[in-house]
């Protein structure tokens, strides 16, 4: 096959017509509400393990069990994308998702929050796969960078939002009323399905695909078996995934432990706490920003690159020189640092498939890559109760680091235009 160059110029594309705009509110929205979930594991860690009397290995499962579903619910959330359309998975994930994480809320014991949990998680796995390629196949090209980063700033501002919300109602009203709150995104699955239609690239693929036009996928009904037979697919499929694997085992065991690293090793009191990670998730939000903005002025490769590796950089700065008086610093560095690789990833990723396939392979690539991610809490709990937190974290830099490199040294940017149907 044949890549598709990728121009700039926005006049020819019917898929600018679209109402990406609405489109950008409802997937930001849902974002948000993915990154608050996400993060009430982090800020309900402590009250959990007390509750039900959990070890830190046992308290880490529960991360690494929420990875494993997402990583599941990933994979089958890329297929289902291509085959049923991308609003369509978007509806049922957060509904899913809304309903499973406020029933955990009642739960009485360890193991009925994992299960919950975990069939929760995989609503929430397929939200970033299909936001991102339902976005992505309705932006214009010279825009869609930083289109996507303002996308993710969405799941940014959910934990910013959790991280608000814990600090007053835990102390208050206790952990499970903050799961309750988590069946409002029902109601935003709902209106969404009514409102956003699926992209047009999509309509036109799945069309050819059905009336049995010669497009990418005549070859194999089996997506999976499409990408594999093409060698330069093939490729692409096995580098996305372990650059992913290396990106969400850094991220998520930097995400889940980061709270309870302040508040135990530091000694910085819950509320404190919940005002460093605040400030660190701000800067988050203005670093993905300022980083789909300049990707799409010097590229994508680079930025990706300067996020990834200058995290791994500046993990053991923040673990060997923090004090009192400079950790506010250091987090708002960091912030900025960490929040670069998710808002480039997306537009990255999405670029290195053809429409036909491309559901299916970035869901299959960043979830299997995921799936490797999921011993990352489970790894710090132990290095915590052998260890130290911080520790943890320093193996967490060395996933970053290998993460940028990857891409750095074998993946081109823009290599399909998702705004065609090819």
């Amino acid at each position: 096959m044949k890549s598709v160059a990728i121009t700039s110029d926005p006049s020819a594309s019917a898929v600018q017509k679209q109402p990406w705009k609405l489109a950008f509110v409802f997937c930001f929205l849902v974002l948000l509400c993915d990154g608050a979930d996400i993060g009430i594991l982090a800020f309900t860690l402590s009250s959990l393990k007390q509750e039900f009397g959990l070890t830190n290995v046992q308290a880490g499962a529960l991360g690494s069990w929420s990875l494993f579903g997402m990583a599941i619910g990933g994979v089958f959330g890329g297929w289902a994308c291509d085959r049923f359309g991308r609003v369509r998975v978007i509806v049922l994930a957060t509904g899913m998702f809304s309903i499973l994480s406020g029933f955990s809320g009642l739960v009485q014991s360890y193991e009925q929050f994992v299960a919950l949990r975990f069939i929760a998680c995989l609503g929430l796995g397929s939200l970033y796969i299909a936001t991102n390629t339902l976005m992505s196949e309705m932006v214009p090209t010279k825009h869609r960078t930083t289109v996507l980063a303002a996308l993710m700033t969405g799941f940014t501002l959910g934990s910013l939002v959790i991280t608000s919300v814990s600090a007053w109602i835990i102390p208050s009203y206790g952990w499970r009323t903050l799961y309750l709150l988590t069946f409002l995104p029902l109601l935003l699955a709902i209106s969404m399905y009514f409102l956003v239609p699926e992209p047009q690239s999509w309509k036109e693929a799945r069309a050819r695909k059905l009336s049995g036009e010669k497009d990418t996928t005549k070859k194999a009904e089996n997506p999976y078996k499409a990408i594999f037979e093409n060698p330069k697919h093939r490729i692409m499929f096995i580098l996305w995934s372990m650059s992913s694997g290396l990106l969400l085992f850094g991220y998520f065991g930097v995400s889940n432990w980061l709270p309870s690293y302040l508040e135990t090793e530091l000694g910085i009191k819950f509320k404190e706490m919940a005002l460093y990670m605040a400030g660190t998730y701000l800067t988050m939000m203005f670093a993905k920003v300022v980083a789909g903005f300049m990707a799409d002025k010097i590229g994508r490769k680079i930025v990706f690159a300067f996020g990834t590796m200058g995290t791994a950089l500046f993990i053991p700065i923040l673990v060997y020189t923090h004090t009192p008086e400079n950790i506010g610093w250091l987090m708002i560095t960091f912030g900025f640092l960490y929040g670069i690789p998710y808002a480039i990833n997306a537009t990255y990723l999405t670029e290195s498939f053809p429409t036909a396939i491309r559901g299916t392979a970035i869901g299959g690539a960043f979830n299997i890559g995921r799936l490797g991610s999921v011993i990352a809490p489970v790894a710090i709990g132990y290095m915590a109760m052998h260890n130290s937190i911080g520790a943890g974290l320093l193996l967490m830099a060395g996933a970053y680091f290998l993460c940028g490199l990857i891409p750095t040294l074998f993946i081109k940017e823009k290599q399909y235009d998702p705004q065609e149907a090819s």
